[in-house]
């Protein structure tokens, strides 16, 4: 096989931007993508795009656990056993991943996200951590990052209202964000009924709410790359699905064919990533073996491997490669595996006899939001957790089977439900809490010592559940979510949150925001990746993703991702003309 000089692992937003990025410097490039090609036409064409059966219920765009899937228990003690059917997340199958079928809310962290033990200790004092917990500061700041978001959203045509600009608080927006440099590429989309009730209800209890931000398309526009995205038609099928309108952000719509024209570009699907090969003293990356097609075996050497698969997988990789340091939560040593997290969430689901609401009509960013109760707005110390969440209310999604919110109390099959479906339709809406997790000493990836993959490797295991910080995090929002409700004067209303009895439930789906396992950080006795994604172990080898986040954010996920994933190119750049390890430097 003819050696490359670069192999990139997984063709995903942060694969495909890295590609279309270091093409760009001249050198020749290889994408290994395990699933096949996705393509908006013919792959998410109407109507077959909007069949809720296949894609919602069936999950036509996602791994099978058969051929890829971990073990999972809540404890160190406990025998793992294996995720064999899709439901708490939902990681992506071929080219696109799971950026194929996101929702497209956006958003950048708050300042003090990226630097959260510091500011924790410096604000509220050390001693309110709690002895388990393991936060750690990113090893990059808001300020650093701050030209790579602007950047993220331009390429996605990213739709808000700039809330502090250049350090102006403005009307509209969310007053609480970081300082932007620039406003938004594009203006909002306009907001639905429900949204407007809820952005009144804010209002009048002293609130800031303001449009949610993301993906979605508000008019027609091309990004630096050339490609173009169309306005957002409201048809409700964003989440889980592709989008056929070339409307949702996605690495189709925003990337990926701007870089199939790259000469230098070669794109191999079905191709599954074995291992990272090793020079024999362990400090360098030859390149990687992978299955073809024919589940032959292939070796494809390179000077420079970016893992760039989604965040556990990346993990797991690593793992099997012999890349850094195992985590070992008995001992606290370890790198590998490190400060998994996940996301906390609740939402209080109100009825109204008088609501006229249009269900059918969504989009996945569509809502309004308020960060009143977000990480930089909260006492810590009075309130007795580290943590927040972003509340929100919106139609994200128009599918019929999915958008048949009941009463509490509602028979669940039979004439009293179908009743019920023609008595509530249009009639709800859902306040959302969406918040933060931390990173825990015993909540790690590692591999399973019983199960193994088809191919005969250790499966990953996840060790993961609810801690008593984050549930105090979840009951308070609860409260202001309950405080919300009753000032929009529902008919009924009811919550579902987690309390002290629960435990981590892997059959409901919650998100597809897994974190962390190859954490970055300025310390190689903490974090598996330096400041600028590079393996501190093998040089050749950089991480992308959300792999790389030390505990979980209180928003979704993909526009940190975005803006590190720009970081990391730029940090490339210096890396190809001066191949080292960056550490501090």
């Amino acid at each position: 096989m003819q050696r490359k000089d670069v192999v990139i692992i997984g063709l995903g937003w942060t694969g495909s931007i890295l590609a279309m990025e270091l093409a760009q410097e001249g050198l020749d490039i290889v994408a290994l993508e395990r699933g096949p090609m996705r393509r908006t036409n013919p792959d998410f064409r109407y109507p077959i795009n909007t069949d809720e059966l296949t894609h919602a219920h069936y999950f036509s765009l996602m791994q099978r656990p058969r051929e890829s899937t971990l073990t999972m228990r809540h404890t160190p003690e406990q025998m793992a056993l294996p995720y064999r059917r899709l439901g708490s997340f939902l990681p992506g199958h071929g080219v696109g991943g799971a950026g194929v079928h996101w929702n497209g809310q956006n958003w950048r962290p708050e300042a003090a996200e990226f630097r959260l033990h510091s500011y924790v200790t410096e604000t509220f004092g050390a001693d309110i951590i709690p002895e388990d917990m393991q936060i750690h500061d990113w090893g990059v700041t808001y300020d650093e990052l701050e030209p790579h978001f602007d950047r993220w959203e331009r390429l996605i045509g990213c739709t808000g209202i700039a809330g502090n600009l250049n350090g102006e608080i403005r009307p509209g927006g969310n007053p609480f964000e970081a300082p932007r440099s620039a406003e938004y590429p594009l203006p909002p989309l306009p907001q639905a009924s429900a949204s407007r009730r809820f952005h009144e209800a804010a209002e009048g209890l002293g609130l800031h709410p303001f449009p949610r931000p993301g993906g979605n398309a508000s008019r027609a526009y091309t990004n630096e790359y050339g490609m173009q995205l169309g306005p957002c038609t409201y048809c409700g099928f964003c989440e889980w699905y592709g989008c056929y309108n070339y409307s949702k952000a996605s690495p189709q719509t925003c990337v990926l064919d701007a870089l199939y024209r790259q000469p230098n570009v070669e794109v191999r699907t079905d191709s599954n990533v074995m291992k990272v090969e090793l020079s024999e003293d362990g400090k360098h990356a030859t390149g990687v073996t992978y299955l073809d097609e024919s589940l032959e075996e292939v070796f494809q050497p390179a000077d420079l491997v970016l893992i760039c698969a989604y965040s556990i997988h990346n993990v797991h990789l690593l793992l099997h490669s012999g890349i850094g340091t195992p985590y070992d939560p008995a001992t606290g040593e370890g790198v590998v595996g490190r400060n998994y997290s996940y996301q906390m969430m609740g939402g209080t689901s109100c009825f109204f006899d008088d609501a006229e609401f249009k269900p059918f009509a969504g989009a996945g960013i569509e809502g309004t939001c308020v960060l009143d109760f977000g990480i930089e707005q909260i006492d810590f110390g009075r309130e007795g957790f580290i943590g927040g969440s972003y509340i929100s209310v919106g139609l994200t999604n128009g599918q019929p089977i999915r958008s048949m919110p009941l009463p509490e109390g509602t028979p669940r099959w039979g004439a009293e439900w179908k009743q019920a479906i023609g008595q509530w339709y249009g009639k709800s809406l859902s306040i959302g809490s969406h918040g933060s997790n931390m990173s825990y000493r015993d909540c790690y990836l590692d591999l399973d010592p019983t199960y193994r993959d088809p191919f005969g490797r250790p499966l990953l295991r996840m060790t993961f559940d609810w801690k008593p910080n984050d549930i105090r995090m979840t009951q308070f929002m609860k409260r202001q979510t309950e405080a919300l409700a009753e000032a929009m004067q529902p008919t009924s209303w009811n919550s579902s949150y987690k309390d002290e009895n629960s435990h981590y439930d892997i059959r409901p789906y919650q998100t597809t925001h897994n974190v962390g396992g190859a954490i970055m950080g300025t310390d190689p006795a903490t974090s598996a990746v330096n400041r600028y994604l590079q393996s501190w172990d093998v040089p050749n080898v950089w991480v992308s993703g959300a792999s790389a986040f030390p505990q979980n954010i209180q928003f979704n996920p993909t526009g940190a991702v975005g803006a590190l994933t720009y970081w990391m190119a730029d940090a490339l750049r210096d890396y190809i003309r001066d191949p080292r390890p960056m550490g501090e430097g």
